[in-house]
């Protein structure tokens, strides 16, 4: 690069962006935005993370400065748990009044050219946050990583509940500038359960960091040298990732003579699944881990790695095992998880159910020709979703709705 050029490189004014979830507790979406503030060229994008509160793993992660953590939150943000824990009146109050005010003062004070918000409560929040900011509010972009219906089903048992609830999100998303998928089929499945604009939607998936994932998978697991092979999962311990059909499917399959089950996460359903294990007579082949800062040293030594989940957006995990060549079975749901993998490629699908996921974890175990073609196909597969691309896709992104000017108002 010659002087000149580095000159105009400094003349450029970086476009600042702000970055807003509840916590940096572990998942996909807490994951991409910690990439993004670390990785995004702070010469072309200055990004900054808004918490409400500074709570989760990935914390540790990221340069304090640039963290914007509300002062309150501590006390009036606790949103952690099931979904359904959200509707709880105090939850509910400070998730509609108080988080808000949260949000619109760190916008006020960084001034960003763009917002983007992270999954359906965030969102809901940032639009009330946004509302009546007028002409000069940035430009916001509403980033959906799940299953907006599944999670609300699962948050609500109310038909007219749910109904009410996806009102007020598909509002929400129309009223972004621009609404973020992490997969094409969910973004396919938005625009039908939502009835959203096709025009507004754009496509980024999930950075896999496979330099990572590699150089860590190295490192040592708390397991005896002369224990079983096992079958691994990893997940929050929630509904959703589907872990008690998990543990019914490995009790009746044949996978249990030969292989123990290891589950690495954490969540509110912890205490119902061991007594589920203990229940079907295999708790002494079934380990519950926790959360794992380095789950890939266990994917790396797992015999086959299983999603079971009942929904999903784009499952980072199942990359990261592709990333390693571990064969990885994933359940065929909505969304993403055979976009990733493949079917028969780098993959294995099948239906998210027991009897799917029983008779998928008996096949790779026995059909070992099968389970390493799909594994060694894994690293190849995953380069398409590396992490350079996507940052770059997301700087791009940034950038070009900066240079369109201030959004149009948002109604609250």
């Amino acid at each position: 690069m010659g002087r000149g050029e580095e000159d105009d490189r400094r003349r450029i004014v970086p476009t600042r962006v702000l970055l807003l979830l509840t916590s940096l507790h572990g998942g996909g979406a807490e994951r991409v935005a910690v990439h993004l503030a670390n990785r995004c060229d702070p010469t072309l994008v200055d990004v900054r993370i808004g918490l409400l509160r500074a709570a989760g793993p990935f914390v540790k992660d990221v340069d304090p400065a640039r963290l914007m953590v509300a002062p309150e939150g501590e006390r009036r943000f606790v949103f952690e748990g099931p979904n359904a824990g959200f509707y709880r009146p105090d939850r509910l109050i400070a998730g509609t009044l108080q988080a808000p005010i949260a949000f619109r003062r760190m916008i006020r004070d960084w001034q960003p050219d763009v917002v983007m918000s992270f999954l359906k409560g965030t969102t809901l929040i940032t639009q009330l946050a946004l509302s009546g900011l007028g002409p000069a509010r940035p430009r916001w972009i509403a980033r959906e990583g799940n299953n907006t219906l599944a999670v609300i089903g699962d948050e609500l048992k109310s038909p007219m509940a749910r109904r009410l609830v996806a009102w007020h999100t598909a509002r929400a998303y129309r009223a972004a500038d621009v609404l973020l998928a992490n997969s094409q089929h969910m973004a396919d499945g938005l625009i039908e359960d939502l009835a959203l604009d096709r025009a507004r939607l754009r496509v980024i998936r999930n950075p896999i960091d496979a330099a990572r994932v590699r150089r860590e998978a190295t490192a040592a697991i708390p397991r005896a040298p002369d224990a079983r092979p096992f079958i691994l999962s990893v997940g929050r311990l929630e509904y959703q990732k589907g872990h008690d059909m998990l543990l019914t499917a490995y009790a009746a399959g044949q996978a249990r003579g030969t292989h123990d089950l290891v589950i690495v996460g954490r969540g509110s359903r912890e205490g119902d699944l061991r007594r589920r294990a203990a229940a079907l007579g295999i708790a002494d082949h079934v380990s519950f881990v926790g959360f794992d800062d380095n789950p890939w040293a266990w994917m790396a030594r797992a015999a086959l790695v299983v999603l079971p989940s009942r929904w999903e957006g784009f499952p980072t995990t199942a990359g990261e095992a592709l990333a390693l060549g571990r064969p990885t079975l994933v359940t065929d749901c909505r969304f993403g998880s055979r976009e990733l993998v493949g079917h028969d490629v780098a993959g294995w699908c099948v239906t998210p159910d027991v009897h799917g996921i029983q008779h998928g974890i008996d096949r790779l175990i026995k059909d070992t020709a099968l389970a390493e073609r799909l594994g060694s196909a894994g690293p190849h597969r995953i380069e398409a979703f590396g992490m350079e691309p996507m940052i770059a896709a997301y700087q791009s992104l940034f950038i070009e709705q900066a240079a369109l000017g201030p959004g149009a108002p948002v109604s609250a």
